[in-house]
């Protein structure tokens, strides 16, 4: 870490100000928005199902107000009409959001109206995924967008991936969302751990002068707004609709910035609700019918220890604080 990085003036195309009107505005939408969402939500009757092999904790929030992530969408992209135009970058973040966003609306609307914990099929959500995942590299592509990637922790080093590099994006997007929608489990986690990350790549798109800033602002502002209402005990969920559009906007501002590979450090809590899912279901399967936990994803696992909800979800900011501070001791 070159220390004196931190005091070297701001690039002059880098406008902070627009950022903070952006975050500002987001959070006076969603703010705004919710008392009129959550009220409408639960006369359409767009309550939660709880699946019926979860925490017996959670049964108590069966009818919970659930596609709130409508909300968090549109205060985001509110404050991006005034300030995304003439950021080619930042009107592709928005893309991407409404892109995965209107996937889970589609996901959430099937549940609603069926009345039942699954909504889109699991292949219908991958090809899904793909498809929006494949317009944000072909857009990364035809923009010329380095194919480089930046390695964490190494001074600068970069490898160039070529030809694999709308692979990787994809690849990339698409773990990412998932990980993001696996989180999504407990009051507040999603929403407050994404406002973390979210406020870690503000610094980054801030020290490199880069065209996302504004997104970033609106994202952490919308995020903050919803965290007042969906902070235990929660008065409304985001469903797929949120999680997989803050998949999104996450997984597209981590390559916009060059930092792909910062996701594993400062999404730490992603990457670990993701890999005990796929532990839980590879060990069931090589030992026939053991569990590595007592339940995943593995915020699932500490409710079942006896942790109160708010303890766990407590936790996992924390790590995601400390993890956000190590991710910045590896930008140069």
């Amino acid at each position: 870490m070159k220390w004196g990085y931190i005091f070297m003036p701001l690039p002059t195309e880098v406008r902070i100000d627009t950022a903070i009107y952006a975050l500002l505005i987001a959070f006076a939408a969603c703010v705004a928005l919710c008392p009129i969402a959550i009220p409408y939500l639960t006369r359409l009757k767009f309550g939660q199902n709880v699946r019926g092999d979860g925490p017996r904790t959670h049964f108590s929030k069966a009818g919970t107000p659930t596609m709130g992530g409508v909300v968090i969408v549109v205060s985001f992209a509110l404050p991006l009409v005034i300030f995304a135009p003439g950021h080619p970058d930042c009107l592709a973040l928005l893309a991407v959001t409404l892109g995965y966003g209107a996937i889970g609306f589609a996901d959430d609307w099937i549940k609603v109206a069926r009345k039942r914990s699954l909504g889109l099929r699991a292949y219908q959500k991958i090809i899904l995924q793909l498809i929006v995942s494949g317009g944000f590299a072909f857009y990364l592509i035809s923009s010329g967008f380095s194919s480089s990637i930046e390695v964490p922790f190494t001074d600068g080093f970069a490898f160039d991936l070529g030809v694999w590099f709308s692979p990787f994006v994809i690849f990339t997007m698409v773990a990412i969302v998932n990980g993001v929608n696996l989180t999504d489990g407990l009051d507040g986690l999603a929403s407050g751990v994404t406002a973390l990350v979210a406020t870690f790549f503000g610094f980054v798109a801030l020290m490199t002068g880069s065209g996302t800033l504004p997104a970033l602002g609106a994202a952490i502002g919308a995020l903050l707004g919803f965290l007042l209402f969906n902070s235990h005990p929660a008065r409304v969920f985001m469903g797929d609709t949120g999680s997989l559009a803050l998949g999104g906007f996450v997984g597209a501002a981590a390559i916009l910035l060059r930092s792909p590979l910062l996701i594993v450090v400062v999404g730490l809590v992603y990457v670990l609700e993701s890999l005990s899912v796929l532990l839980q279901v590879g060990w069931f399967k090589l030992t026939r019918g053991k569990r590595l936990f007592k339940m995943a994803p593995l915020h699932h696992h500490f409710e079942l220890l006896g942790w109160s909800e708010t303890k766990i979800v407590t936790l996992f900011y924390i790590v995601t604080a400390i993890m956000c501070l190590v991710g910045y001791l590896s930008i140069n």
